[in-house]
């Protein structure tokens, strides 16, 4: 049993993969061929958004919108300490401050009574000037932008929304990808949409953003590729990764995404009447990018992932040391019991096997080994 079935999804999709590639092939523009610009169009088609802007990875996405609004050092930046370290890593690449917020522990997303609580922190303190917010929308269900974009007008604040684990989620219909002022996606293998190598992209509405992305991505090119008026990155998404994701995204249109929905209502059904399963708000959608149990304890946790190891069931910890206990940023004086969703989180999570083809004989057999081990 894999923990997400890669190569079965290949398998289902290997002709149409195959072709795209071998088309890319014979027509040899490898670095920003037809096929990236296909793809953005799609990907802004879905999202629902005027641009995307496709690059390397989706931490460089994240670095690129931080690079377009000038977040440099004195700012502060504002990211939930439950996430990968990429979300406040960017941040500090910048120059800028992460400064962490607590989770709601119902959805692992940012508190917006933690992050409003810390904006008045440190104006209060006055070191830093507050310039963005960066909420995730971990493992697959939005974070609540509602409140979050009252808090950010409230302050005059940016948000960006990381989406590395979101795309495909919405809220009220309204997709993942498409909230705040710019929102990032990634398309490692691994993502509800995934290619297979690193890839990522942004989405925004703004006109000056777009054209500000499309400098930085290819080392803040001007009008020619020696004509460099600000710096940039080396960041552009490879052609034979875009033809690898255009048959990917049909397939995720079509039927990936409402296939994972089906497998995670299966788990719920399965499991709530043992466990914390997740909770998804009611105007929301997820894509399930992990599915993801909330046990009482680290030991419990701990324990039920020696069973499954016993019977030959994948899991795995997102993540099991929240940001604000990273080694990395000792020096901003964050200790044990700041944010004690996150640090709750990280002690009690575990996932489960989720992709859209995990087998049904499959998932009845964790069920049964998950349910007789508590």
């Amino acid at each position: 049993m894999e923990f997400i079935d890669l190569h079965a999804q290949y398998l289902q999709l290997r002709d149409e993969i195959n072709a795209n590639i071998q088309k890319v092939l014979d027509h040899g523009k490898y670095i920003m061929g037809p096929e990236v610009f296909e793809l953005e169009e799609q990907l802004a088609e879905y999202v629902g958004v005027k641009h995307c802007i496709t690059c390397a990875n989706g931490t460089d996405a994240l670095q690129m919108v931080l690079m377009a609004w000038d977040i440099k050092a004195g700012d502060a930046v504002f990211v939930p300490s439950f996430t990968f370290m990429s979300t406040a890593e960017v941040v500090s690449l910048q120059g800028a401050t992460p400064v962490f917020t607590d989770i709601d522990i119902k959805t692992f997303n940012m508190s917006a009574e933690s992050l409003e609580k810390q904006i008045k922190k440190v104006l209060e303190e006055g070191k830093l000037t507050p310039k963005a917010i960066i909420p995730v929308d971990l493992f697959g269900q939005p974070a609540d932008y509602e409140q979050i974009g009252q808090i950010a007008q409230k302050y005059n604040l940016l948000v960006l929304e990381d989406a590395a684990q979101g795309f495909g989620g919405n809220i009220n219909g309204k997709m993942a990808c498409s909230f705040g002022d710019a929102a990032t996606t990634s398309f490692f293998p691994a993502k509800p949409l995934g290619c297979y190598g690193d890839g990522g992209a942004i989405f925004t509405d703004s006109d000056e953003l777009a054209s500000l992305l499309k400098s930085i991505r290819i080392h803040g090119k001007g009008t020619e590729k020696y004509d460099n008026i600000r710096i940039g990155l080396n960041s552009r998404l490879d052609t034979i990764q875009a033809a690898i994701l255009l048959p990917k995204l049909t397939a995720f249109k079509e039927y990936e995404l409402q296939k994972r929905n089906e497998i995670a209502y299966q788990y719920t059904e399965a499991l709530k009447d043992k466990y914390n399963t997740p909770f998804v708000s009611a105007n929301m959608q997820s894509s399930w990018a992990q599915y993801t149990l909330l046990l009482n304890s680290e030991e419990e946790r701990n324990a039920l992932q020696r069973k499954l190891k016993e019977h030959d069931i994948p899991s795995m910890i997102y993540y099991p040391k929240p940001l604000h206990l990273q080694t990395c940023y000792k020096s901003l004086g964050y200790s044990k019991g700041c944010f004690v969703n996150a640090e709750k989180a990280s002690k009690c999570v575990l996932s489960l096997p989720m992709s859209p083809l995990v087998d049904g004989n499959d998932l009845e057999e964790i069920c049964k080994v998950l349910n007789s081990g508590k």
